[in-house]
């Protein structure tokens, strides 16, 4: 019984250090995003770790399903579960982003951005959320960031 006891609880720690990070798709409609990257980001670790008072650098790349004349960027942090928005310098993903509008369907595209951490962010895990909006609202992608503000 006593071996049975360590098996099981190695096997509970090897899942546990084994955690990868992971994006979540949280909605999107009309595109599919195919990778995420966070400059410095060790995607060994479960959360990505952002540091206060500095800029993190963050590409999506994905895939588009529908025109889209305009696309605009909405950004929040879920903490405890209550949604919180991250100020951005440039909500317009079709200027400064490596996007120019109009999007054609069934085509990729590489959106490219960067998120202030500000000093005045308390240091906790949060869930981020990007999304990348078309002219009616609508989330062409949306993905979901594990992370920590340190």
């Amino acid at each position: 019984m006593f071996k049975l006891c360590v098996l099981i609880s190695s096997l509970l720690l090897a899942m546990q250090l084994g955690k990868a990070l992971e994006f979540q798709d949280c909605g999107s409609k009309t595109g599919k995003f195919t990778q995420v990257t966070l400059e410095g980001c060790d995607t060994t670790k479960a959360e990505c770790v952002l540091r206060r008072n500095t800029n993190v650098s963050i590409s999506i790349d994905f895939a588009l399903a529908e025109t889209a004349s305009a696309v605009k960027t909405v950004v929040h942090g879920k903490i405890l579960g209550i949604e919180m928005p991250f100020p951005l310098n440039n909500p317009n993903a079709c200027l400064n982003s490596g996007l120019k509008c109009p999007l054609d369907k069934n085509e990729a595209y590489r959106y490219t951005a960067t998120l202030p951490v500000l000093k005045s962010y308390p240091k906790v895990s949060v869930l981020v959320k990007w999304e990348l909006q078309d002219q009616n609202s609508v989330d062409i992608v949306c993905v979901e960031i594990p992370a920590k503000i340190q």
